[in-house]
Formats: structure tokens, sequence, C-alpha cells
């Protein structure tokens, strides 16, 4: 086995714009200071264990053609080393700070769940191992409830009991194991946590048993003295036809509804929100706004696309719109930005996935450089200021303050004459951000 799975790879430096180097970032300076902050401390990038370390490349329509040494290894186990290898070598070349990863991506499943456990707690030593000489560290972790035909129904939302069971089990496992290697988060996706049909469905059963299973979740991480963020991941279709925690809107819903808002943010992906028929600026916006963000996906959809495309972000000006929120967010920590995204399927070589992680990082970090100079001029906030003026007295200030009612609203407007209104301005406040960019 060789000792590099990616020789000619090295490690890969910043160089700047000049540069034609394709190993090398041209605007991710992780140490240059960004709005009080360097850029690794902004973005805290992660790469997604599960389509570089799993990924074959194959489609609906196609076989896998990723080129990947350790897919060879016929023992599953002997894989799941040699993927832990792999790993911290992407890692180490690209100077990403952490990773995450669903628990069946890291170790294979055995004949039970006590075998599944035991082949799970190998590699999570053996990942401990390596991280005591490797900066890199956990984002978050969280486990698959999906792939496995015992999900076909869903899994906390699941019409058998013993699913419910199963998947309870398997998580809490996968908290503990992510306790164990100092995850920072933990995430909730509801892969099949959903329907495709109402006419089969008991859908308010199935709601209350998924608030259930994350009210065990959170009171068994604070059993085990997890103080890391636990956060729930929108998205709205896929494989169901209808999945419940369907945008950062109905999660918020739900969430409030079942009185567990204060235990839970949101990990909010782009993909996702354009299958909700949002942009990933909306769905950022409405968590911030309510103090729900917790982390991001940082991906990019096809608009084209009906379906979870997951490639690396290269649109500048979607990633201007998402350093823009994060910046008046404050931050994400302890969440951070990881590269759910995959290869697309004709760029299979191993190389690749440097390449396309340089690509997504150099576009977030000129995405960071441009909003912070935005909202340094803040030229869109003086606009906005003026455009809502109107509440800063008068009658608008009695509605924010409350004191207003029908009755004197009313009263206020019997015997005014007409409303003039002032243009929004959108196509100049657009050609605003396109002289930034």
């Amino acid at each position: 086995m060789p000792n590099e799975f990616f020789p000619n790879v090295p490690k890969i430096e910043y160089e700047g714009p000049q540069s034609d180097n394709p190993y090398a970032f041209k605007f991710y300076d992780p140490d240059k200071v960004v709005a009080g902050k360097t850029m690794r401390d902004h973005m805290r990038f992660s790469l997604a264990y599960w389509h570089n370390l799993i990924g074959t490349g194959a489609d609906p329509f196609g076989v896998g053609v990723n080129i990947r040494p350790w897919l060879s290894i016929s023992d599953p186990m002997e894989q799941a080393r040699a993927r832990v290898r792999a790993m911290f070598e992407i890692l180490e070349k690209l100077g990403l700070p952490y990773y995450c990863f669903h628990d069946r991506d890291i170790a294979p499943e055995g004949s039970t769940l006590r075998e599944t456990n035991r082949n799970l707690d190998t590699i999570v030593n053996l990942m401990r191992e390596y991280m005591r000489s490797s900066d890199a560290r956990l984002l978050w972790g969280t486990a698959c409830l999906f792939i496995h035909p015992r999900f076909v129904h869903g899994a906390a939302t699941s019409c058998n009991a013993d699913v419910f069971a199963y998947a309870a089990a398997q998580v809490k496992k996968a908290m503990e194991v992510t306790h164990e290697l100092g995850g920072s988060n933990y995430v909730f996706w509801g892969g099949r946590e959903g329907y495709d049909t109402l006419w089969n469905t008991d859908m308010k059963l199935e709601l209350d048993n998924m608030a259930r299973f994350l009210g065990m979740a959170s009171d068994y991480a604070a059993e085990i003295g997890f103080s890391g963020q636990l956060l729930v991941e929108p998205k709205p279709k896929e494989p169901t036809t209808h999945q419940y925690d369907y945008d950062v809107g109905n999660v918020l819903a739900f969430l409030r509804g079942y009185k567990l808002d204060d235990r839970f943010r949101l990990n909010v992906e782009q993909n996702h929100a354009v299958l909700a028929g949002h942009t990933f600026q909306h769905e950022i916006r409405l968590a911030r706004i309510n103090n729900m963000l917790g982390s991001l996906d940082a991906n990019q959809g096809d608009y084209l696309l009906g379906w979870d495309t997951d490639q690396m972000t290269t649109s500048l000006y979607e990633a201007v719109m998402v350093m823009y929120e994060v910046l008046q967010a404050g931050g994400i920590a302890p969440g951070g930005m990881n590269f759910d995204a995959k290869l697309r399927r004709a760029s299979f070589e191993p190389d690749d996935i440097f390449r396309g992680h340089i690509a997504a990082m150099d576009t977030y970090a000129r995405g960071l450089e441009i909003a912070d100079r935005m909202l340094q001029d803040g030229t869109l906030e003086r606009f906005i200021e003026e455009r809502y003026s109107s509440y800063n007295d008068g009658i608008g200030k009695e509605i924010v303050s409350g004191k207003a009612s029908f009755v004197t609203l009313e009263q206020f407007t019997l015997d005014r004459g007409p409303i003039e209104n002032s243009s929004g301005r959108r196509e100049w406040v657009e050609s605003v951000i396109n002289q930034f960019i």
C-alpha cells in the first residue's frame, strides 16, 4: 500500500491571483485577516467524508467511474482503515481544519448492531490516533439513517416501532463517537423522514415521533456531557416526495411547535435551498434573523436540474451573498462551512479532489473580501435604513412599539390624502453589488 495516496499533489499554499499553478490558492490566504478574523477562522472549512472517501461517481444512469486507490481494497475494515489515511492526507495537503462524517461512512455494518458498533469503535480509535499528530478536528458527526433497507419507510418517522428503536440506538452511538472525537456539532438530517403519499401516512404520529426522537437525542447529549451544538438540516424532497424538514421556515415552526427551539440550530445547505424554491441567502438570512444559524453545507445546486447535484461552489455571486450574511451574523462558530459537494462525474481522477476544493475555497475567500467591503462601505445598509425610515417616528414608531391598534390606525388614516411611495430601486441595488464584484 502506498505511503501517499496522492503523491503528485504537494501541500497547497497561497500564491495569489496571478498564479497559474493548479495546486495553489489564488484568493484563500488562511492567515489573512478580514473583518477582524483570519480567513481560516471565518470560514472553518470542512471536508465531507462521504463524497471524497466513499463516493464512486455513480449516478442513476451509470456505474462508478472514480479512480480511488482505496476503493479496490476488498476487505471492508481494511478499506475503512485506508480511507482514514487518505482523509488525513487530504486534510493536511489542503490545510482543511475540519472534517465531517456519517457513522456508516467510516466503518461498515456488521451482522448485528453490536458488531457494527465494534467496527465503528475500531475506526474511531484509529481516527483519534491520527488526530494526535494533526491539526484537523471534527466539525460534526451524524448517523446514516437512509441507505439501509430497514429505513425504507423512514427512521424516526417509520411506521415500524422496531425501526424507530434501531434508529435511536444508532444515533446514541453516533453521538457518543462524535463526543469522543471532540466534535463541535451533531447534525440530524432526515434523509427519509417524510412521505410519498398521504393516503398511507399518519402524518400527526410521524411528526410527533420525530419530535420525540429529537427530544430524546437532546436529553442524551446532556446526559453524556456533549456540549456541542445540535443541528437540524432542512431539505424539501428527494428521496421522499415531501420531507418534514422542508426548509428553514418549516423547521423553525416545527421546533417551536414542539418546544425544541432552545436545543437546536440549523445546518443550511445551498442545494437544499434551491430544491425548496429559495436562494441560499434567503435560507441563511431567515435562520440568522431568528438566531438559529448554526452551520452551512457549502455547495452549489444546478438551477436547471431538479435534483441534488451537490456541486463545488464556483459562483462568485452566490459566495458573496453567503459571506454577506455570515459576516452580519458575527460568524458561524461552532459551526463551519462543510463542503457537502462532489466532483462532477467526468472529474474522476484522484487529484481532482484537490482541484475542486481549491476552486471552492478560493470562491468563498473572494466572496468574503467582497462582502466585507460592501459592509464597510454601507451603501446598501443606508438605502435599506432610509427605505424603512417611516417606522422611526410618528405612526410608524407607534406600530413598532406596539402602541398602535386597528382603531388608532383607522383614526390616523381616515382623513389623510393619497399615500406616496418611493422606488425600491432593485436594478440600482443589484448594480451596486456588481460594482463590488
